[in-house]
């Protein structure tokens, strides 16, 4: 029985030149290319709605590291009679590991997203905290369940990471395979070079990390599957997630096969034992980078879809007498949409081009939004995971609505007797902001311009951290992010001694503190109408075409269940 690398002991020290390495040494050439292409596309494209959700960082830091690990095994037939004995044991055992661990950290991030984004379902006009506010945070395990889940991920992967590396240096230092001069008595090799080489390559020093890839693979993976069998995403983040999950199964057992069973010598000469955990890399690469590129096409293309409707339907009202009767017939289709849907019996037919196109325009999706957004928000939140924008758009139409004239006016609002007011509606202003827009304290901050963010920090990022307390740092494992889901705890203050403690969220310090400072001058009732414009045009490029789509396949399964129904049968 050979070794990993199928070293055996008359194997000689020397680089093995075959058809068969050849053909290892292109074929990894062949598929790194289109891999770093991948990461590439995905880098330059990180602002996409679908990737900016994804954190980037983590899941592109594991496929960096289970690819150098894919590489090495590839061309581990040419290379391995003169590798080092031991070589292969460090690589299993520390650098595999790692790579794993980062992967299913960055896995999991999926079920978190999802779980967050169950708050906007109710609207969004009640941004509930996920946990409960701690009472007493005595004891290890609670201090650690108060900790944010990034934080608590990042504890977990590292201290797996320091257990695996701990064991894999005692296996070392206490097994004589490798080192003849110290270490347990009787576990030392004999024979010749070749043969010392390949009794290196297995053995009961590797099974601490086969211990974590089983744990991993059988253990953490099928939890994950489990908990997203009811999720239903628009951006293929789920299917992601089961697909790459479903990969690893085989990996480990497939492994052990061909390292111990005999019959498996005759596959080794041409596929070593730990190609079949490249087998899951490279479904793992396809799951975490091919897809989400395709998924940016995708969404690029139904973008341009979307605006070629929307300019398809202007041409056509352009030339119309009555803008009322366009716009009477654009609430209409809305109103029927959200009711009964479209139906080839009913007044709008699924496949009209003009009804089509109407319903993809502004005017609709402002429709929706005066009228009645909470199926739109749940759309959102569910299955688009982007419910902050639609929770936003009506806190700020809320808010509008809720202005006095004297406000609305401008220079009036800088009367004393208006103040109180002022400063009223300025709180609420803030509460926005904190929510949706602040880098440092929002769960999802929104995708604005970089312009129309300095300019709101510049009204109210003072005034926000000096309410919520503290700002935070950048997620250091999603340097690609431009955000983090955690929310900071308040410094000491006031409002901390009065009872608030330091484990509030954004929302229940909304209900008890006031900012009593000077009102910024760049203060107005336009302050939100640059970002509002931007996230309408996002959300009219992104979300809602999916929404109008999900409305009419919902709308067609309805009418095909209907008509095979008995009594409706011709």
């Amino acid at each position: 029985m050979g070794s990993e690398l199928n070293v055996h002991a008359d194997s000689k020290a020397e680089l093995l030149i075959s058809p068969v390495t050849i053909w290892w040494a292109v074929w990894t050439v062949v598929w790194t290319i289109p891999v770093v292409l991948g990461m590439w596309y995905l880098i330059h494209n990180r602002n996409s709605p679908i990737l900016r959700i994804r954190g980037l960082g983590l899941s592109l830091s594991a496929i960096a590291f289970l690819h150098v690990y894919w590489i090495l095994v590839q061309v581990g037939l040419m290379y391995g009679a003169l590798a080092p004995g031991d070589t292969e044991y460090w690589i299993m055992g520390l650098w595999l590991p790692c790579g794993i661990s980062l992967f299913h950290a960055s896995n999991s991030r999926f079920l978190h997203v999802a779980k967050l984004q169950k708050k906007y379902v109710d609207g969004g006009k009640a941004l509930l905290n996920s946990n409960p506010e701690p009472k007493n945070q005595k004891g290890l395990l609670n201090r650690f369940c108060s900790l944010a889940y990034n934080t608590r991920i990042l504890i977990l992967v590292g201290a797996g990471m320091l257990l695996q590396i701990f064991l894999t240096v005692l296996m070392w230092v206490i097994s004589r395979k490798y080192h003849s001069t110290w270490g347990i008595p009787g576990t030392e090799t004999h024979g010749s070079e070749m043969q010392q080489k390949s009794e290196m390559g297995s053995g009961w020093e590797w099974w601490p990390g086969v211990v974590l890839q089983f744990f991993w693979a059988w253990v953490v993976a099928p939890i994950i599957l489990w908990k997203s069998r009811n999720i239903q995403d628009t951006q293929g983040w789920r299917v992601q997630t089961i697909g790459c999950c479903l990969s690893n199964l085989h990996a480990t057992p497939m492994w052990l096969i061909g390292l111990y069973v005999p019959q498996m010598e005759v596959v080794n000469q041409y596929f070593l034992p730990p190609q079949w955990i490249c087998l899951s890399i490279i479904s793992i690469e396809i799951f975490t980078v091919f897809l989400p590129c395709w998924e940016v096409m995708r969404h690029q293309s139904l973008r341009q879809e979307t605006l070629d409707a929307i300019s398809n339907w202007e041409k056509k009202v352009k030339g119309e007498s009555s803008d009322g009767k366009s716009m009477n017939s654009t609430s209409t289709m809305v109103d029927s949409m959200l009711s009964v849907g479209w139906s080839s019996k009913g007044s709008v037919k699924s496949d009209n081009s003009s009804s089509r196109d109407s319903i993809l325009t502004m005017g609709a999706l402002e429709y929706v939004l005066d009228r009645n957004p909470d199926p739109l928000q749940k759309f959102s939140a569910l299955n688009d995971f982007s419910g902050e924008n639609i929770a936003f758009l009506t806190s700020v139409a809320e808010w509008k609505n809720s202005l006095p004239q004297a406000i609305l006016d401008g220079p009036g609002a800088k009367d004393d007797n208006l103040r109180d007011l002022l400063r009223e509606h300025f709180n609420r202003a803030l509460h926005i902001y904190a929510e949706f827009i602040s880098v440092h304290h929002a769960e999802f901050p929104l995708n604005i311009s970089s312009t129309d963010l300095k300019h709101l920090e510049s009204v109210f990022e003072k005034p926000t951290s000096i309410l919520y307390g503290e700002e935070r740092e950048v997620d250091p494992v999603s340097p690609f992010d431009k955000f983090t889901f955690d929310i900071p705890s308040p410094s000491k203050s006031e409002f901390s001694e009065k009872g608030t403690g330091s484990g509030s969220s954004i929302s229940s310090i909304k209900d008890r503190v006031m900012f009593w400072g000077d009102i910024p001058t760049d203060f107005c009732a336009t302050i939100f109408d640059e970002a509002e414009q931007s996230i309408k045009y996002l959300v009219l490029t992104n979300t809602w075409p999916k929404f109008v789509r999900n409305h009419r396949r919902l709308s067609a399964s309805s009418e095909a269940t209907l008509n095979e129904q008995p009594g409706n049968m011709v």
